[in-house]
């Protein structure tokens, strides 16, 4: 009987950017238009001579990433994907995301020729509508530019838009991510992800930190908690911590992360989960395309991590999620009791943290969400417990426990 074809995602990254944004500690550069032609030519040598792997796969998603892909070109972002259809097996209805900046994104022929050339998911960064956001930011559009992008890409085709947000900014007030909320929600795209600013070590905003105006955590967790709620009301499900989408509108590309499905990540910095092993591939430009040309070694990280021991990754991941933890499936991927979680979840559950569905999942609350790093602390103590208990009746030879 044939083996059935298995879903895998394709993640591009495009590490070009007209400006480093002051919050942004992903792999971009500025100032290196110059290289785009050689960087194409690479990625597009890169997937054709490892497509073979995928030979038992079928591509059900394509992810445009940076940076500002947007700004390597329609010509060359069509190379790329034609190398894509050409080398890997396409589903039959594939999500093909393209990553733009609003002032990048406004020419709706550009943005036409895409979609007719198969880009059919559109994620913008509006990330403020205020103009001194921007600026704090270090962002390079205008809120009129982003207003401009959206009209651009329903012109163009583009019935799945997808808006970034970003709360908690300097000097914000609950008042003031309110009134960016509204402008994005009055762009009505079919998918927004909020995120709370995070001062990342290394960035312009970092070295700045200590004159920064930054809301407290309380201040930061009354801004998120309005969004759930706002964006509920104006037909937005929340499904992922982060993440909302009009009904069937999810990022499916991302949904990968988060339920250990497979990618491939191509470029420099990408990072892969495919055929049972963790890798990425080093942050450097020069040596990415050097690599590929010379055929020399791309990784800088590699790791296989055998399905049966991912219960801690899958935990971590799936407490992310409005679909949160099924116990049926834990105990069918990883031959572990999942009564071992129960009493914490019993505790997050009572303390208005965690909620247990009929059908006997559990996932986390608005509030949960606001603690999960502590409640998944929580239960990975829990799990390691467990497997010690486990661990020592085996050594002992008391099989009773260890057959539970």
């Amino acid at each position: 009987m044939r083996t059935p074809l298995r879903p895998l995602g394709l993640y591009i990254h495009i590490p070009f950017c007209r400006q480093k944004c002051a919050y942004c500690d992903f792999y971009s550069l500025s100032g290196q238009e110059g290289r785009m032609d050689d960087y194409t030519a690479a990625l597009c040598t890169h997937l054709a001579e490892t497509a073979s792997a995928a030979s038992c796969h079928t591509v059900d998603t394509v992810y445009f990433g940076g940076g500002t892909p947007s700004l390597l070109g329609e010509k060359r972002l069509v190379k790329i994907f034609k190398t894509i259809q050409k080398k890997y097996r396409l589903a039959k209805d594939p999500e093909i995301t393209l990553e733009a900046n609003p002032e990048s994104a406004g020419d709706w022929k550009t943005l036409r020729a895409l979609r007719r050339a198969g880009f059919n998911r559109l994620s913008l960064g509006m990330q403020s509508a205020g103009s001194q956001n921007l600026l704090t930011l270090g962002r390079i559009h205008t809120a009129a530019e982003t207003r401009a992008a959206v009209e651009a890409a329903r012109k163009a085709g583009f019935d799945n838009l997808s808006l970034d947000l970003i709360y908690g900014l300097p000097g914000q007030t609950l008042e003031h991510w309110q009134e960016d909320l509204a402008a994005a929600e009055d762009l009505v795209p079919e998918h927004l992800s909020c995120y709370g600013l995070q001062v990342e070590e290394g960035t312009p905003l970092h070295a700045r930190r200590d004159t920064l105006d930054l809301p407290g955590d309380g201040a930061q967790a009354e801004m998120y908690l309005w969004t759930v709620e706002d964006l509920a009301r104006h037909g937005y499900r929340q499904y992922e911590i982060s993440n909302f989408a009009k009904p069937g509108r999810e990022s499916r590309h991302n949904l990968k992360y988060w339920t250990l499905a497979e990618y491939a990540g191509f470029g420099p910095s990408a990072h892969s989960d495919f055929g049972d092993t963790r890798y990425a591939y080093g942050r450097d430009l020069e040596g990415y395309i050097r690599g590929v040309r010379e055929h020399a070694p791309l990784l800088s990280e590699s790791e296989r991590i055998p399905a049966l021991e991912r219960d801690t990754e899958w935990i971590m991941l799936r407490c992310r999620t409005a679909e949160g933890l099924d116990p049926k499936e834990f105990e069918r991927r990883f031959r572990r009791r999942f009564s071992c979680l129960a009493a914490v979840l019993a505790a997050c559950r009572d303390a208005g943290y965690a909620v247990e569905e009929p059908d006997g999942r559990w996932h986390l609350t608005p509030q949960g969400f606001l603690l999960s790093n502590q409640i998944i602390g929580r239960l990975l103590d829990a799990l390691t417990e467990e497997k010690r208990r486990r661990a020592e009746a085996a050594a002992r030879g008391d099989f009773r426990v260890v057959l539970e």
